[in-house]
């Protein structure tokens, strides 16, 4: 039986005319079948709000203050920019994306009935790319929370906001994937002295193909009920705007940085201290292994910090971990997100595999600056650094640098087996040109780079021999 997929108009007996999106159609009676999305939109639509924001004088003139969440960098950077939020409490608070009030002097706040209020930060976390703001209100309509593990690919959902500044405006799609990571948070290359971006990012984004456009950034994501699921956070486009690719930060994770920012004022996070590829470098570090990526079954483990709650638990390279909690794992992504939604001191349990044999271990999470003193303690000299990292450079020169147009970077001359450079993938001959943002021309300055990066995520930019450029990923500290 054929079915088709399309949008469709039709008069109601009040002789109003409505449209429907998406839905499907049995191509042999004939008869349509949609969800009911009016309900939803009108719940969730009151609940998400615009947010316009002047930006500091400094980010203004320097350029800076519009990430690239949503193609090319404009040459001149505008000095009032706008994006959206949910309401999230009666009495004004309201979740919205970090980059959309990172470098704001001011921002006011417009609800759907068009009262403007003076916006304050209360705290923002680069690393899940959220910020927590408050507007001086009372009598709000606060979004219902769902439950992000629930979703299912293929489920229709809804994405609201204010896009290109315009009035509340839904779009209707379905899921198309969990667990995204695609490398975005701290992915600035002219940011170089944005350091708290990308050191512990944590992206596990929900896939959509409802329309997203430049302005939806902070707004909601929500399921048929009208319950939260996602905060719109980014687009993946060559030219800026919708191309069927949106994602949106899971609400179990939003939940935890919301309490976190409202607590403490900033985000206090758990860190397991294991090390493994990122996804788009994990086939080939374990095929360098010679592990076949089929036969693994969970997150396969190529380092374990030394001090960290991984090791006091037992944990060691090579082990698989296979469930957090009780909870099977499928993806580095979601192990990550799954340590994202813990506080330093809290327990979790892990069950793994080692040769064969599956186990069962408990390990108490620590906080940043123990993982930040465990990493410390590694550094030594120049010929240490070499053998840490598994690779020799040369210097570049001029004429590299001006084929490349760079304006620094470190040429990998050798690899060593089983070093730090093999096991993410990079090859003889590239280039890296910085680490999380911060350019490199030497070892040391790269040792420094990524020392800077005690747990999280390291994104090391190169240039491929064959002059492609590639981001690498890995986690050092989940």
């Amino acid at each position: 039986m054929e079915r088709s997929f399309h949008a469709v108009a039709f008069r109601d007996t009040t002789g109003k005319i409505s449209l429907v999106t998406g839905g499907s159609r049995d191509a042999d009676s004939g008869a349509a079948v949609y969800p009911n999305l009016t309900h939803a939109a009108a719940i969730a639509s009151s609940q998400v709000v615009h947010i316009k924001v002047t930006m500091s004088e400094q980010a203004s003139a320097s350029g800076i203050a519009v990430p690239r969440y949503y193609g090319p960098r404009r040459q001149t950077a505008p000095v009032m920019a706008s994006g959206s939020g949910v309401v999230l409490s009666q009495d004004g608070y309201i979740i919205t994306n970090n980059h959309v009030v990172e470098d704001a002097s001011r921002m006011q706040v417009v609800l759907t009935d068009k009262r403007n209020y003076t916006a304050k930060l209360i705290g923002r976390d680069p690393n899940t790319d959220l910020a927590l703001i408050k507007i001086n209100a009372q009598g709000l309509n606060p979004v219902k929370l769902g439950n992000s593990d629930q979703v299912e690919i293929g489920q229709w959902v809804l994405a609201i906001g204010y896009p290109f500044s315009l009035n509340t405006t839904v779009t209707a799609g379905i899921v198309s994937a969990k667990e995204r990571s695609i490398g975005i948070i701290g992915h600035h290359e002219d940011e170089q002295q944005n350091s708290d971006r990308g050191a512990s990012a944590i992206e596990a984004y929900i896939q959509t193909d409802a329309a997203i456009n430049p302005g939806n950034s902070g707004g909601a994501l929500v399921n048929t009920k009208g319950e939260l699921i996602g905060i719109n956070a980014a687009i993946a486009s060559q030219t800026g705007g919708y191309e069927g690719y949106g994602f949106a930060i899971p609400v179990n994770l939003v939940r935890k940085i919301v309490d976190d920012l409202r607590r403490y004022g900033t985000v206090k996070r758990g860190y397991l201290g294991v090390v493994f590829p990122s996804p788009v470098t994990e086939e080939q570090a374990l095929a360098e292994r010679g592990i076949s990526p089929g036969s693994i079954n969970g997150v396969y483990i190529t380092g374990v910090r030394p001090g960290s709650a991984a090791a006091v638990a037992g944990l060691k390279e090579g082990d698989i971990i296979q469930q957090i909690d009780g909870h099977a794992l499928n993806s580095s992504v979601e192990l990550s997100e799954r340590i994202a939604r813990h506080h330093p001191d809290d327990r979790v349990t892990l069950a793994y595999s080692r040769k064969g044999k599956s186990t069962t271990t408990a390990a108490i999470l620590k906080g940043e600056a123990a993982a930040t003193r465990n990493t410390a303690t590694e550094e030594a000299g120049l010929n240490d650094i070499y053998h840490k990292l598994g690779a020799r450079f040369a210097p570049l020169d001029g004429q590299q640098k001006q084929r490349y147009q760079i304006g620094s970077g470190m040429l990998v001359t050798a690899i060593a087996p089983g070093g730090f450079f093999e096991q993410i993938g990079i090859q003889p001959g590239a280039i890296v040109v910085n680490v999380n943002g911060i350019q490199v021309n030497d070892p040391v300055q790269l040792a420094k780079a990524l020392t800077a990066a005690a747990s999280g995520t390291i994104r090391i930019a190169c240039i491929a021999p064959d002059g492609s450029r590639i981001m690498f990923n890995l986690s050092l500290g989940t």
